[in-house]
């Protein structure tokens, strides 16, 4: 045979037939460590629970017991209806003082900086404490008595109302920057009048943004209700402190307190849930 002479190539293998998605075995990955803490965490969980239902100390009977006694539920709506009208007038406040904020007047725009500065800055037991004796900076008030005037729950009202409005006013104007500066043009582009690009362009796409920090300011404020005890307010705290100061069950009385409080939240927090969702429809955060 010549040097020269090729050698004959062999005939390619023809190519493999393609190969389904259906027919591949996905075998999901192993996280051995995952799993290991999460068994480590149910078994320190059940561990606390178990400790917390067999310790005789929690005396869950009395619990029982006082859970819906008169002295008890009258704590308990005065929490919540002093919780609605905090929030009500705190938002109402806090949405002028972000108005102001976003306004193009100095003046307004500078008081409205300095409340927010001033009622963040102080504590709120403090706060509350200043109201309560503000009868010795002002002995008389439009011809009347300042401490018939500030009574403990008007100076529960004011005070937490004050202090929720410098909150308020932050999560107010941060939902109205966060609406798109393209959309009040277009609408203004529209024709349409000041007050209809608020109400129906501005508020509902702000709102998405200002539902979720409102839903825990609201449920902050609830629990942050339970201060007022320290002015003598009758809410659902003082109320079972009451109790307890006359039969020396600290425990369990507090325990109803703190069951009461987590209900309250639970339901608040279903609330917030759906209202998110409500505002968040035809966006990628409704699914």
């Amino acid at each position: 045979m010549s040097s020269d002479t090729t050698l004959a190539k062999a005939p390619a293998a023809p190519d493999d037939p393609p190969v389904h998605a259906d027919e591949l075995t996905v075998v999901p990955q192993r996280r051995l460590g995952q799993w290991a803490a999460a068994a480590a965490v149910l078994v320190l969980l059940g561990l606390a629970v178990t400790s917390v239902l067999r310790n005789r100390a929690f005396q869950w009977g009395v619990v029982a017991d006082y859970f819906t006694t008169d002295s008890v539920l009258r704590g308990l709506w005065l929490t919540l209806w002093l919780t609605v009208v905090v929030m009500v007038l705190g938002f109402a406040l806090g949405t002028l003082l972000a108005a102001a904020r976003l306004s193009a007047n100095p003046v307004l725009r500078a008081v409205s900086w300095g409340y927010v500065w001033l009622f963040r800055s102080i504590p709120i037991l403090v706060q509350l404490l200043l109201w309560f004796n503000i009868g010795a900076l002002y002995p008389h008030l439009f011809g009347v008595r300042t401490v018939d005037l500030f009574t403990p729950i008007a100076v529960a009202i004011i005070g937490l109302t004050l202090h929720e409005a410098a909150y308020a006013a932050e999560v107010v104007r941060g939902g109205i920057l966060s609406v798109d500066r393209g959309q009040i043009e277009a609408a203004q582009a529209l024709g349409l009048s000041r007050w209809r690009r608020w109400w129906r362009i501005v508020l509902p796409q702000a709102m998405r943004a200002i539902v979720p920090p409102a839903g825990n300011m609201l449920i902050g404020t609830l629990k942050g209700t339970s201060i007022v005890s320290v002015i003598a307010v009758q809410d659902l705290l003082f109320s079972v402190q009451l109790v307890y100061h006359r039969t020396y069950q600290v425990i369990p009385l507090l325990m109803v307190a703190t069951v009461w409080y987590t209900v309250v939240t639970s339901v608040l927090s279903v609330g917030q849930y759906y209202v998110e969702k409500r505002y968040a429809r035809g966006t990628g955060a409704a699914r």
